[in-house]
């Protein structure tokens, strides 16, 4: 199964038409990140079968030169966010590896998908693109990898991806939560929760190849 298969599912359920005519406009009359090639990104680096964990994030960055399509993610001349800073942070205390890279590819490359829950945003405007239809399209995207896979790690911090554990069968996948990395929550027990050497001794105990989280100075 394929995501072209997954999207055609989604598509054939709900109508998308409103939303796509709200972002034809957006578009054509303002900044709004990330590119529309961009879009989708996720879903392009990390094929459907080879999903193993689900890192979700909420909205796209609304800066410039940030956001290409991964949660958490950054272009690679774009300077850290902090909720990115701090992830890197916990990463080095968890399993000891540093990065200097704010781009993600190649966790997505591994398998990670770094699914925001909204896909674009209107520059400087955060939230700007709520419930215009991308959180049904989301939440569907949660429902079919828990539905046709077995044995994905979702790693949900916060408050709005912890609600997102309704759309997923635990019985058959791991959910690892924790605050969120934003500098506002990271104190209050995302440092420490060791995310990173959870998901991989997940991973290793049903026989499925550690991700590499250190790799990638691209």
């Amino acid at each position: 199964m394929e995501w072209s298969d997954i999207f055609h599912e989604i598509t054939t359920k709900h109508d998308f038409q409103a939303m796509h005519d709200f972002l034809e406009n957006e578009y054509t009359t303002q900044i709004v990140y990330p590119d529309r090639k961009d879009i989708y990104q996720a879903f392009d680096l990390t094929p459907f079968e080879r999903v193993k964990v689900v890192i979700l994030g909420q909205d796209p960055y609304h800066g410039p030169n940030q956001a290409h399509g991964l949660a958490f993610s950054v272009q690679p001349n774009a300077k850290f966010p902090p909720s990115l800073r701090n992830m890197y942070k916990e990463l080095e205390d968890d399993i000891g590896c540093h990065r200097n890279s704010p781009h993600l590819q190649d966790w997505a490359r591994e398998g990670v998908l770094l699914l925001n829950t909204v896909l674009t945003v209107r520059q400087g405007e955060a939230h700007s693109h709520k419930d215009i239809g991308w959180e049904i399209f989301t939440d569907e995207v949660i429902a079919a990898v828990s539905h046709y896979l077995s044995n994905v790690v979702f790693v949900l911090w916060g408050k709005p991806a912890q609600q997102k554990i309704k759309l997923i069968d635990t019985e058959k996948h791991h959910v690892i939560t924790a605050p969120h990395p934003s500098p506002l929550s990271a104190y209050r027990g995302f440092f420490g929760s060791k995310p990173y050497s959870q998901v991989n001794a997940y991973l290793e105990s049903h026989g499925i190849s550690p991700v590499n989280w250190c790799e990638g100075e691209e």
